[in-house]
Protein backbone atom coordinates (compact mmCIF):
# COMPACT_ATOMS: atom_id res chain seq x y z
CA UNK A 1 0.00 0.00 0.00
CA UNK A 2 1.86 3.09 -0.92
CA UNK A 3 2.24 5.73 2.00
CA UNK A 4 -0.43 8.30 2.73
CA UNK A 5 0.33 11.48 1.32
CA UNK A 6 0.78 14.73 3.49
CA UNK A 7 -2.40 16.78 3.89
CA UNK A 8 -1.12 19.30 1.86
CA UNK A 9 -2.73 22.98 3.33
CA UNK A 10 -1.33 25.91 1.46
CA UNK A 11 -4.35 25.60 -1.50
CA UNK A 12 -6.82 26.25 1.37
CA UNK A 13 -5.58 28.42 2.89
CA UNK A 14 -4.51 30.20 -0.35
CA UNK A 15 -8.05 30.18 -1.33
CA UNK A 16 -9.18 31.14 1.97
CA UNK A 17 -6.99 34.39 1.23
CA UNK A 18 -8.49 34.78 -2.31
CA UNK A 19 -11.87 34.61 -0.93
CA UNK A 20 -11.66 37.94 1.23
CA UNK A 21 -13.44 40.81 0.00
CA UNK A 22 -11.67 43.76 -0.78
CA UNK A 23 -13.98 45.84 1.31
CA UNK A 24 -12.74 43.38 4.21
CA UNK A 25 -9.09 44.50 3.87
CA UNK A 26 -10.67 48.44 3.25
CA UNK A 27 -11.95 48.25 6.73
CA UNK A 28 -8.68 46.83 8.34
CA UNK A 29 -6.64 49.34 6.82
CA UNK A 30 -8.83 51.89 7.80
CA UNK A 31 -9.04 51.08 11.43
CA UNK A 32 -5.11 50.95 11.53
CA UNK A 33 -5.03 54.22 9.63
CA UNK A 34 -7.68 55.82 11.96
CA UNK A 35 -5.42 55.46 15.38
CA UNK A 36 -2.79 57.52 13.17
CA UNK A 37 -5.27 60.21 12.08
CA UNK A 38 -6.46 60.67 15.45
CA UNK A 39 -3.30 60.32 17.47
CA UNK A 40 -1.17 62.82 14.97
CA UNK A 41 0.30 60.13 13.55
CA UNK A 42 0.95 62.18 10.04
CA UNK A 43 3.15 64.82 10.58
CA UNK A 44 1.54 68.17 9.47
CA UNK A 45 -1.75 66.60 8.95
CA UNK A 46 -0.84 65.54 5.70
CA UNK A 47 -1.07 61.08 4.96
CA UNK A 48 1.61 59.55 2.61
CA UNK A 49 0.70 58.75 -1.35
CA UNK A 50 -2.02 56.38 -2.05
CA UNK A 51 1.35 54.21 -3.63
CA UNK A 52 3.27 54.85 -0.48
CA UNK A 53 0.37 53.32 1.67
CA UNK A 54 -0.29 50.60 -0.24
CA UNK A 55 3.56 49.70 -0.06
CA UNK A 56 3.57 50.11 3.63
CA UNK A 57 0.36 47.54 4.48
CA UNK A 58 0.90 45.34 1.84
CA UNK A 59 -2.04 46.26 -0.17
CA UNK A 60 -3.44 47.19 -3.61
CA UNK A 61 -3.78 51.04 -4.71
CA UNK A 62 -7.21 50.21 -4.81
CA UNK A 63 -7.95 49.15 -1.40
CA UNK A 64 -5.90 52.29 -0.13
CA UNK A 65 -8.67 54.24 -2.01
CA UNK A 66 -11.50 52.57 -0.58
CA UNK A 67 -9.81 52.86 2.87
CA UNK A 68 -9.20 56.41 2.35
CA UNK A 69 -13.11 56.70 1.39
CA UNK A 70 -14.23 55.22 4.40
CA UNK A 71 -12.11 57.87 6.31
CA UNK A 72 -14.03 60.46 4.42
CA UNK A 73 -17.00 59.49 5.11
CA UNK A 74 -16.37 59.43 8.91
CA UNK A 75 -15.14 63.34 7.91
CA UNK A 76 -11.93 62.30 8.96
CA UNK A 77 -9.94 62.97 6.03
CA UNK A 78 -10.96 64.98 2.64
CA UNK A 79 -9.23 64.84 -0.67
CA UNK A 80 -7.24 68.34 -1.47
CA UNK A 81 -6.17 69.25 -5.01
CA UNK A 82 -2.32 69.59 -4.87
CA UNK A 83 -1.77 68.42 -1.47
CA UNK A 84 -3.74 65.14 -1.30
CA UNK A 85 -5.13 63.64 1.57
CA UNK A 86 -5.16 65.81 4.70
CA UNK A 87 -6.54 65.47 8.57
CA UNK A 88 -9.71 67.54 8.58
CA UNK A 89 -11.41 67.00 11.64
CA UNK A 90 -9.94 66.67 15.28
CA UNK A 91 -11.42 64.11 17.77
CA UNK A 92 -10.81 65.16 21.57
CA UNK A 93 -9.84 62.15 23.94
CA UNK A 94 -12.33 61.66 26.54
CA UNK A 95 -10.29 59.34 29.31
CA UNK A 96 -12.44 56.80 31.12
CA UNK A 97 -9.65 56.62 33.45
CA UNK A 98 -10.56 59.19 35.72
CA UNK A 99 -13.74 60.80 37.02
CA UNK A 100 -13.54 63.63 35.99
CA UNK A 101 -15.98 67.03 34.77
CA UNK A 102 -16.02 67.73 31.28
CA UNK A 103 -14.01 70.70 31.43
CA UNK A 104 -11.09 68.98 33.23
CA UNK A 105 -10.93 66.59 30.97
CA UNK A 106 -10.56 68.43 28.15
CA UNK A 107 -8.83 71.43 29.29
CA UNK A 108 -5.72 71.29 26.90
CA UNK A 109 -7.67 71.34 24.09
CA UNK A 110 -9.14 74.65 25.08
CA UNK A 111 -12.40 76.60 27.26
CA UNK A 112 -15.34 74.39 27.72
CA UNK A 113 -18.21 76.48 27.55
CA UNK A 114 -22.22 75.28 28.58
CA UNK A 115 -25.74 77.14 28.06
CA UNK A 116 -28.07 76.11 30.59
CA UNK A 117 -30.92 75.02 28.66
CA UNK A 118 -33.42 73.69 31.62
CA UNK A 119 -33.01 73.78 35.36
CA UNK A 120 -35.16 73.36 38.06
CA UNK A 121 -37.16 70.72 40.35
CA UNK A 122 -38.92 67.80 38.88
CA UNK A 123 -40.62 65.01 40.38
CA UNK A 124 -38.60 62.23 39.99
CA UNK A 125 -39.36 59.13 38.07
CA UNK A 126 -39.16 56.05 39.77
CA UNK A 127 -36.65 54.61 38.05
CA UNK A 128 -34.05 57.83 38.69
CA UNK A 129 -35.57 57.82 42.67
CA UNK A 130 -34.38 54.32 42.67
CA UNK A 131 -30.79 55.17 41.56
CA UNK A 132 -30.21 58.47 43.77
CA UNK A 133 -32.04 56.45 46.76
CA UNK A 134 -34.84 59.24 47.36
CA UNK A 135 -38.45 58.57 47.60
CA UNK A 136 -40.21 57.83 44.39
CA UNK A 137 -41.94 60.92 42.84
CA UNK A 138 -40.08 63.76 45.43
CA UNK A 139 -38.40 66.39 43.81
CA UNK A 140 -35.20 66.37 42.00
CA UNK A 141 -33.34 68.64 40.54
CA UNK A 142 -32.95 68.60 36.75
CA UNK A 143 -30.29 69.73 34.61
CA UNK A 144 -29.86 70.23 30.58
CA UNK A 145 -26.97 71.51 29.49
CA UNK A 146 -25.43 72.27 25.82
CA UNK A 147 -21.68 72.04 25.79
CA UNK A 148 -19.42 73.50 23.19
CA UNK A 149 -15.56 73.22 22.72
CA UNK A 150 -14.19 75.74 20.76
CA UNK A 151 -17.78 77.20 19.60
CA UNK A 152 -18.55 73.21 18.30
CA UNK A 153 -21.62 71.46 20.01
CA UNK A 154 -19.80 68.43 21.78
CA UNK A 155 -22.27 66.80 24.05
CA UNK A 156 -25.55 67.36 25.11
CA UNK A 157 -26.36 66.67 29.20
CA UNK A 158 -29.34 65.62 31.11
CA UNK A 159 -28.42 65.70 34.98
CA UNK A 160 -30.82 64.50 38.02
CA UNK A 161 -29.60 65.44 41.66
CA UNK A 162 -31.26 65.17 45.26
CA UNK A 163 -32.56 68.30 46.41
CA UNK A 164 -30.69 68.95 49.22
CA UNK A 165 -27.65 69.19 46.92
CA UNK A 166 -29.58 70.67 44.01
CA UNK A 167 -31.15 73.60 45.80
CA UNK A 168 -27.91 75.01 46.14
CA UNK A 169 -26.94 74.51 42.31
CA UNK A 170 -30.14 76.61 41.07
CA UNK A 171 -28.48 79.92 41.91
CA UNK A 172 -24.82 78.54 40.87
CA UNK A 173 -22.46 79.06 38.42
CA UNK A 174 -23.11 76.33 35.59
CA UNK A 175 -22.19 77.87 32.91
CA UNK A 176 -18.87 78.20 34.05
CA UNK A 177 -17.83 75.75 36.52
CA UNK A 178 -18.51 71.63 35.97
CA UNK A 179 -21.11 70.24 38.21
CA UNK A 180 -18.77 67.57 40.22
CA UNK A 181 -16.47 70.58 41.61
CA UNK A 182 -20.13 72.26 42.68
CA UNK A 183 -21.08 69.27 44.22
CA UNK A 184 -17.89 68.39 46.07
CA UNK A 185 -18.12 72.19 47.59
CA UNK A 186 -21.42 72.10 48.45
CA UNK A 187 -21.27 69.01 50.46
CA UNK A 188 -17.63 69.02 51.70
CA UNK A 189 -16.61 65.84 50.08
CA UNK A 190 -14.99 64.94 47.36
CA UNK A 191 -16.40 62.33 44.99
CA UNK A 192 -15.48 58.93 44.39
CA UNK A 193 -16.72 56.24 42.39
CA UNK A 194 -19.12 56.18 39.46
CA UNK A 195 -20.73 53.67 37.31
CA UNK A 196 -20.98 53.89 33.61
CA UNK A 197 -22.42 52.66 30.49
CA UNK A 198 -21.41 53.80 27.37
CA UNK A 199 -23.22 52.63 23.91
CA UNK A 200 -24.00 54.21 20.93
CA UNK A 201 -27.70 55.32 19.59
CA UNK A 202 -29.54 57.02 16.57
CA UNK A 203 -30.10 60.68 17.77
CA UNK A 204 -33.52 61.76 18.31
CA UNK A 205 -35.04 64.77 16.48
CA UNK A 206 -34.69 67.18 19.72
CA UNK A 207 -30.65 65.86 20.38
CA UNK A 208 -29.59 66.05 16.87
CA UNK A 209 -30.87 70.13 16.56
CA UNK A 210 -28.91 70.76 19.74
CA UNK A 211 -25.91 68.95 19.02
CA UNK A 212 -26.40 70.27 14.97
CA UNK A 213 -25.64 66.56 13.90
CA UNK A 214 -27.93 64.45 11.27
CA UNK A 215 -30.68 63.38 12.67
CA UNK A 216 -30.69 59.71 13.14
CA UNK A 217 -26.67 60.08 13.21
CA UNK A 218 -24.81 57.79 15.78
CA UNK A 219 -23.74 59.65 19.39
CA UNK A 220 -22.05 58.23 22.22
CA UNK A 221 -24.07 57.83 24.95
CA UNK A 222 -22.66 57.68 28.52
CA UNK A 223 -24.74 56.98 31.46
CA UNK A 224 -23.38 57.81 34.49
CA UNK A 225 -24.45 57.52 38.56
CA UNK A 226 -21.37 59.56 41.09
CA UNK A 227 -21.30 58.30 44.32
CA UNK A 228 -19.63 60.75 46.52
CA UNK A 229 -16.78 58.80 48.71
CA UNK A 230 -18.75 57.74 51.41
CA UNK A 231 -20.62 56.00 48.43
CA UNK A 232 -24.03 57.91 48.69
CA UNK A 233 -25.30 58.36 45.02
CA UNK A 234 -25.86 62.10 44.20
CA UNK A 235 -25.57 62.63 40.41
CA UNK A 236 -27.02 60.88 37.50
CA UNK A 237 -26.57 61.84 34.13
CA UNK A 238 -27.16 60.67 30.77
CA UNK A 239 -24.54 62.23 28.27
CA UNK A 240 -24.99 62.06 24.39
CA UNK A 241 -21.60 62.98 22.66
CA UNK A 242 -21.10 63.61 19.06
CA UNK A 243 -19.24 60.53 18.07
CA UNK A 244 -17.52 62.82 15.09
CA UNK A 245 -15.79 64.94 18.00
CA UNK A 246 -15.04 62.81 20.49
CA UNK A 247 -12.81 59.26 21.11
CA UNK A 248 -12.94 57.74 24.89
CA UNK A 249 -9.82 56.06 26.18
CA UNK A 250 -8.99 53.59 28.62
CA UNK A 251 -6.62 51.82 30.49
CA UNK A 252 -7.42 48.39 31.29
CA UNK A 253 -5.36 45.83 33.42
CA UNK A 254 -6.12 42.05 33.77
CA UNK A 255 -6.09 40.85 37.30
CA UNK A 256 -5.86 37.02 38.55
Amino acid sequence: MPAERPREHAPPVAAARRRRLRADRARQLADLLRHQVLTGGFPGGVLPLEDALGQDYGTSRNTVRQALDLLRSERLVERQPGVGTVVVAEKYLHGLDRLMGLAETLHEHGRVTNEVRTVGPVPAPACVADRLGVPARSDVLYVERLRRLGGLPLSLDLTYLPMDIGADLIGADLENTDVFRLIEKITGQPLGTAEITLEAVNADSHSAAVLQAPRGAAVLMLERLTHLCDGRPVDLEFIRFRGDRITMSGQLRRTA
